[in-house]
């Protein structure tokens, strides 16, 4: 039984990251009564998810937050080029729609900020606020949680959006397999680069991936595949002698050049996994964002799902008065979409990653017949950019490892 003192809200968000926040967004606007409770006292600073795609950012729009990010900076781009030593795989973005065409790039801090000053006045935000556990009513359900020092919240629905480790999930009963990649990935930050180019670039080598794009302030980010031990017990000189292997390895990084080697130290490791929740609700509790699923970030899928996760429950809601219901509705419209650009960013992420033999080998030569195929490397765009999911086909397979001729590949498909 509920306790006499014990708070009501329409929904109780658990995180406020990316999906949480999004959530909080979205469900608000429907003019619902929103508590979103954040263990962290303060917005954090985190070294990824900061490519925006069109699908999101037409989102984004609707929220007012697009127009706040590029206020505060955010960088327009117009390319993912994918280049490996015999070809390149390059997806322009203004080959979309008018309106929808280009990515935007901005700090995760920005973006986490943004989301936060621009909530719905039915939304309130709590900081410092731990969810212990959920609480359930006389059936067993989902019907709130109790909050560390401030007794209970209690909602007709949980919102869990509390990271790959969720401790929600575990509570629902959610299952998640978390597989782990072999690699790790090293981020760097190079500061004083006024003149980057204007897209995401993804090198691949010898030694795996490296991958890099403008962020605002006249900065880069980098991103560097390495073994998972591999600087373990370095000291600040082992570190210079990596870095200069790299601009060796990679002369596109000499502009970089001393810039490249003063920040190295500030580096960031970053391990890499993906994993698809068994489900994405149960009675009473939905999962949103990273609490579902997680993909490899050199795919710029993560943060841009979330938001998908967040529009797409808050329609639910919105076209069903029963939770329960509009909570299947989710599932069911949202999974499959889940699903399928998983397997897209873990294909994607083994084309560039993957440093076997047969992986390598497999991986190149599906990048240049994808990058020399008009059909293919369009569908691949407008699947990453979250405007409509279009699966290759076996055929659409056999033509990127060059097995079969593709008559129409100087044809966009016929959808577009």
């Amino acid at each position: 039984m509920s306790s006499p003192a014990a708070e009501r809200a329409d929904v109780v968000v658990c995180g406020a990251g990316v999906g949480g926040l999004a959530a909080a967004h979205a469900l608000g606007s429907l003019g619902l009564r929103v508590v979103v409770a954040e263990k962290r006292p303060t917005v954090p600073r985190i070294p990824k998810g900061e490519v925006l795609q069109p699908g999101a950012l037409r989102i984004l729009d609707d929220w007012g937050i697009s127009e706040v990010l590029e206020d505060r900076g955010a960088v327009r781009l117009s390319s993912l080029v994918a280049v490996e030593a015999r070809g390149r795989m390059a997806l322009d973005y203004a080959q979309l729609p008018e309106g929808a065409n280009w990515l935007l790039s901005a700090d995760h801090e920005s973006i986490l900020t943004a989301l936060a000053d621009h909530l719905p006045d039915t939304v309130d935000l709590r900081r410092a606020t731990s969810v212990q556990d959920v609480v359930r009513d006389d059936d067993g359900h989902v019907a709130g949680v109790a909050l560390k020092g401030s007794g209970e919240v209690r909602a007709p629905l949980v919102v869990a959006a509390d990271g790959v480790s969720s401790r929600l999930r575990r509570a629902a009963g959610i299952e998640a397999d978390r597989e782990d990649y072999p690699h790790r990935l090293v981020a760097l930050e190079i500061p004083d680069v006024p003149d980057a180019a204007r897209e995401v670039v993804a090198h691949t080598t010898s030694r795996g991936l490296r991958m890099h794009y403008p962020l605002p302030g006249d900065r880069v980010r980098l991103y560097v595949q390495i073994e998972p031990d591999e600087f373990r017990g370095v000291d600040h000189d082992a570190v210079l002698h990596w870095t200069d292997e790299l601009i060796a390895e990679l002369p596109d990084l000499a502009v970089f050049g001393d810039r490249l080697r003063a920040c190295a130290a500030d580096r960031q490791t970053l391990p890499v996994s993906h994993f698809e929740a068994s489900g994405l609700s149960a009675p009473g509790i939905a999962l949103v964002g990273e609490s579902a699923h997680s993909v490899h970030p050199m795919a710029a899928q993560g943060m841009n799902s979330a938001i998908y996760d967040a529009h797409a429950l808050s329609s639910c809601l919105a076209t069903e008065s029963d939770v329960d219901t509009a909570l299947r509705e989710y599932e069911s419209l949202r999974l499959p979409e889940i699903t399928q650009i998983g397997k897209i960013s873990h294909n994607a992420a083994r084309m560039l990653t993957d440093l076997s033999w047969a992986g390598r080998a497999i991986g190149r030569r599906a990048l240049r017949n994808t990058g020399a195929n008009q059909r293919l490397s369009f569908t691949v765009m407008h699947n990453l950019s979250g405007l409509g999911l279009h699966p290759l086909s076996p055929f659409d397979r056999l033509c990127q490892l060059g097995l079969l001729p593709d008559p129409r590949s100087r044809r966009r498909p016929r959808w577009a």
